[in-house]
C-alpha cells in the first residue's frame, strides 16, 4: 500500500491556506474567522498526520519517496519538491501539528486583548506550513526552504509587539545569529552537492560511502576530510537553529514575543529542527568519528551551562528558556554519541512537557496581569489548581523522575553516553550527570517561588468611585506585585491544552520507548554503525518500561534530583533567607551566571560594535576621503583648475592672438626643419 499524495499535500497546504485568509482577509473575516480557518487547517493537517503514523507503523503502507513538482534542471543537476515520508518525518509531523493545534487553541485565550489578533495567527500557521515542509522534504533545497522559512516566522513573531525596543532588538539578534549558523548549513550543502552531485537525501545517502577517503584541499599542505567538513558545517547550521554554545544566545531574548510562539517555537518545532536535521543526516555523520565528537562536546556544553545560568532567572519564561537550551544540549549529546533514536525520542518527549511548561507559564501571566517576575508570585496554588497540577507534572517530566515521560528519554541518553567510548565521552558523561542535578535546581526552585510559600504580590481594589488604584514608581511605571484582582484560574481554552499535553508528558515514554529506542521501529530513517551502537548495547539490559522505572530509582540521576528536591523543598518553604545567603557568599559564581558569561557582552562589543566601527572607518576612509575625496570631487576639482588656467588664455585682446599666431608659427616651422634633418 502507498501513502496518497493529495493527503500529504492536504498536511502540508491546509496550515498555508489558513495563514493567507487569517493574514490577506482578516479584516472581513474578523476575529472569529482568523481563528477558526487557521485552526481548522492546522486540525485537519493533524488528523491526517496521524491517519499517516497510523498506516505506516499498522497500516502496512511503504515509505514514501516522491518529486512532486520540479523547479528547475541545469545540466546534471536539478531541484525539486517532494515528499520523504518515513516513521521518523511521520512521527515529526504528528508532534508539530499536535503541538500547533493546541497553540493555536490556547492562543484565543492569551492574545484575545492583543490589536494584532488576526496577523498573530496568520503567523502562527506559516511557521507550521513552513515546519511541515522541513520534516516533510526529501531533498537539501527543499530542506534549505522550509529552513529559512522557519527562521523568517520567528523573526515576525518574536518581534510580534513591535512597538518594544527590546522585542525589536530580540528578533533581530534571533535573525543575525540564525543567519551566521546558516551560512555554515549552505556550506555544508554545497560540499554535498560538490561531492556527491545531488540534491536527493537517499541518492546522496547511498552514495555516502563513496566520500571515505575523500578530502578538501584548504592550503597547499593541508587536506581535511571531506565528510568531516561537509558534516561539522551541516552541524554549524543546527547550532544557529537549535541554540548550541556559542550560537544559544538569542533564544532567551527571543522571550519577548508572546508566550504562546515561545511554546511553539521553543518547545517542540523550531529548536529541534536541527537536531531532527542531523537524525535524518545519519549515514554521513556515520561517516566522521571527528564530526560526532564535535556534536558531543558542543551538546554537552550546553546541556550543563546554560543549565546553570536558569537558577539565578527570576523571570517565569527565561527559567523555561534556559531549560530548553539545556535540553536540546541532551539531545546533541545523543547525537555526538550516535544514539540517533534516543535524541529524537528525547525530542518527542519533551515536545509535550515543554510546550506544557510555556503554556502554564503564560497561565500564570495572565493570572498575574502580564507580571513575570517570580519574586512577585508565590501562593498561587490555591488560585489556580488546574495550572498547578499540570505545570508539576511537565516539572516532574523535565527533571526525569520515574515513569513521567522525561525519565525514559532522558536516562536512555545518561546510559547512552555511558556507553559510548567516542573521544570527549568522559567529559560528556559528566556534563549530564550534573546537568540532571541542575535541572531538577531551577525547576523546583521555579515551582516553589510561584505556587508555594506566601503571597509575595498586593491586590489593590477599587474604593468604588469607579476607578482603580494606581501605584507607580519614580519612573512612572507600574509597580511590581500591585495587583487590582485577585488572581484565579484561567479560561478552558488555556487550560484544555495544558491538560491535553499533561497527558503524553506522563505516558508517552513509558507507551514508545520498547519500539523507538530497542525495536527497529525507525527502520532505514536512521543509520547507525554497527561499532557505534550505543543504544543496542543499553537495549541489552533494557526488559521493560517498569522495570527501568523501578530501578531508576536506585540510579544516580535521581538521588541528584532527589537531592536538588530536598534542597530546594527546605530553602523556600522553610528558610527563604538561606537563598540570598547562598547568593551572597557564592557572589562570584552568581555574577558570571547573571552575566551569562558575557557572551552577549563579548558579542556585543566585538560584532555589533566592531562592525560599526569598521563600518564608520570606511565610510570617511573609503566614502569620504576615496570616493568622495579624490574621484567625485577630486575629478571635479581637476576639470575646474584646468578650466581656470586654459580661461586665463582668452584675454580677448587682439595683439595677444597675433603674438600666439606668431609663437605657433616659429614653433610650426621649427618642428618641419627638425623633422627635415
Amino acid at each position: 500500500m502507498e501513502l496518497s499524495t493529495s493527503i500529504l499535500l492536504t498536511i502540508a497546504l491546509a496550515p498555508l491556506v489558513g495563514c493567507l485568509l487569517a493574514g490577506f482577509f482578516g479584516r472581513f473575516i474578523g476575529r472569529a474567522g482568523a481563528h477558526t480557518v487557521t485552526i481548522l487547517g492546522v486540525a485537519l493537517a493533524c488528523g491526517l498526520s496521524i491517519y499517516v503514523l497510523y498506516q505506516l507503523t499498522a497500516g502496512g503502507a511503504s515509505i514514501y519517496n516522491q518529486n512532486i513538482y520540479t523547479w528547475f534542471e541545469i545540466g546534471q543537476y536539478s531541484a525539486h519538491v517532494g515528499f520523504l515520508i518515513d516513521r521518523l518525518t511521520a512521527m515529526m509531523m504528528v508532534v508539530v501539528t499536535f503541538v500547533s493545534l493546541l497553540v493555536h487553541i490556547y492562543t484565543i485565550g492569551y492574545m484575545h486583548e492583543d490589536p494584532g489578533y488576526q496577523r498573530f495567527f496568520s503567523y502562527i500557521s506559516l511557521f507550521t506550513f513552513s515546519m511541515l515542509m522541513l520534516v516533510m522534504s526529501n531533498n537539501f533545497m527543499q530542506l534549505f526552504f522550509g529552513w529559512e522559512a522557519v527562521g523568517l516566522v520567528s523573526y515576525l513573531l518574536i518581534g510580534f509587539w513591535f512597538k518594544r525596543p527590546t522585542a525589536i532588538f530580540a528578533n533581530l539578534k534571533a535573525f543575525v545569529v540564525n543567519r551566521v549558523g546558516d551560512f555554515g548549513f549552505l556550506l555544508g550543502i554545497a560540499g554535498v552537492l560538490y561531492f556527491l552531485g545531488t540534491l536527493d537525501y537517499a541518492t546522496a545517502f547511498s552514495a555516502a560511502p563513496t566520500l571515505v577517503g575523500k578530502t578538501l584541499q584548504i592550503t597547499q599542505n593541508t587536506h581535511w576530510d571531506a565528510a568531516t567538513v561537509i558534516c561539522i558545517f551541516l552541524f554549524i547550521g543546527a547550532m544557529g537553529k537549535s541554540a548550541q554554545v556559542p550560537l544559544h544566545v538569542w533564544l532567551p531574548d527571543s522571550m519577548e514575543g508572546p508566550t504562546p510562539i515561545s511554546a511553539l517555537i521553543h518547545a517542540a518545532t523550531m529548536v529541534t529542527a536541527g537536531i531532527f536535521m542531523v537524525a535524518r543526516m545519519s549515514p554521513l555523520f556515520e561517516l566522521s568519528d571527528t564530526a560526532l565528537s564535535f556534536v558531543m562536546v558542543i551538546g554537552a556544553t550546553g546541556a550543563l551551562f546554560t543549565g546553570l545560568i536558569g537558577i539565578v532567572q527570576n523571570d517565569i519564561k527565561r527559567v523555561v528558556a534556559y531549560s530548553t537550551l539545556s535540553q536540546l544540549g541532551y539531545m546533541t549529546v545523543a547525537l555526538g554519541v550516535s544514539a540517533y533514536a534516543g535524541a529524537v525520542f528525547h525530542l518527542m518527549t519533551h515536545a509535550f512537557f515543554k510546550a506544557l511548561l510555556f503554556l502554564g507559564a503564560g497561565s500564570v501571566i495572565i493570572a498575574m496581569h502580564h507580571e513575570q517576575d517570580m519574586r512577585y508570585m508565590g501562593g498561587l496554588r490555591k488560585y489556580m489548581p488546574i495550572t498547578w497540577i499540570t505545570m508539576w507534572i511537565g516539572s516532574l517530566a523535565l527533571c526525569g523522575v520515574p515513569f513521567f515521560a522525561g525519565f525514559y528519554s532522558k536516562d536512555a541518553i545518561i546510559e547512552a553516553v555511558g556507553e559510548s567510548h567516542r573521544w570527549g565521552h568522559v567529559y560528556a558523561y559528566v556534563c549530564v550527570m550534573a546537568g540532571a542535578f541542575v535541572t531538577a535546581l531551577y525547576t523546583f526552585r521555579q515551582m516553589y517561588l510561584t505556587f508555594h510559600g506566601k503571597e509575595r504580590f498586593t491586590v489593590v481594589h477599587d474604593h468604588g468611585h469607579g476607578h482603580h488604584v494606581e501605584h507607580k514608581d519614580d519612573h512612572g511605571h507600574h509597580e511590581p506585585g500591585i495587583m487590582h484582582e485577585t488572581p484565579h484560574e484561567t479560561p478552558w481554552v488555556v487550560t484544555l491544552p495544558l491538560i491535553l499535553l499533561a497527558i503524553p508528558s506522563i505516558v508517552i515514554g513509558a507507551f514508545a520507548i520498547k519500539p523507538l529506542l530497542y525495536g527497529e521501529w525507525f527502520g532505514s530513517a536512521i543509520h547507525v554503525n554497527e561499532a557505534n551502537n550505543v543504544l543496542g548495547e543499553v537495549g541489552k539490559e533494557f526488559h521493560s518500561w517498569l522495570g527501568m522505572a523501578l530501578h531508576g530509582f536506585t540510579q544516580l540521576p535521581f538521588l541528584l534530583v532527589l537531592t536538588a528536591f530536598a534542597i530546594q523543598t527546605y530553602i523556600y518553604l522553610f528558610n527563604p533567607s538561606v537563598a540570598d545567603r547562598i547568593k551572597n557568599a557564592l557572589k562570584p559564581i552568581y555574577n558570571v551566571l547573571n552575566h551569562k558569561y558575557w557572551f552577549d557582552a563579548v558579542y556585543y562589543i566585538v560584532f555589533a560594535r566592531g562592525g560599526m566601527a569598521l563600518g564608520r572607518a570606511l565610510w570617511k576612509g573609503g566614502d569620504a576621503a576615496v570616493i568622495d575625496g579624490v574621484l567625485v570631487d577630486g575629478s571635479a576639482g581637476l576639470v575646474d583648475r584646468i578650466a581656470g588656467g586654459v580661461r586665463r588664455l582668452q584675454s580677448g585682446y587682439l595683439y595677444h592672438y597675433a603674438f600666439a599666431m606668431i609663437l605657433g608659427l616659429i614653433l610650426l616651422l621649427g618642428g618641419y626643419w627638425l623633422v627635415g634633418q
